[in-house]
């Protein structure tokens, strides 16, 4: 079976008066990657940078939403992250 796990660099402050949020690197989020692979011994089918808008929205699920915001004249954040693409088994496995 095809699955997927994100590493989405985590917020590390959030948002206040005239003060942006902060975000953890892109290197944290790989580093979270690799250690994830090496500890599950996953077999790793591709890996891919992906760039969504405001996954860290109060009114989005993340990078697993199906459908991010982007309204006509509001202030978008755009994110990348890092999606492994993984086999789990076989049907015959099951």
């Amino acid at each position: 079976m095809l699955r997927y796990h994100d590493f989405v660099p985590q917020e590390t402050k959030e948002w206040g008066f005239l003060s942006p949020a902060e975000y953890e690197s892109f290197d944290a989020a790989l580093a979270a990657a690799n250690k994830w692979i090496k500890e599950n011994e996953i077999k790793v089918v591709n890996v891919e940078t992906v760039v969504l808008p405001n996954i860290h929205g109060r009114f989005e699920e993340g990078s697993a939403d199906p459908a991010l915001a982007t309204p006509d004249g509001t202030f978008n954040l755009w994110h990348q992250f890092i999606r492994v693409w993984y086999e789990t088994g076989t049907l015959a496995d099951k």
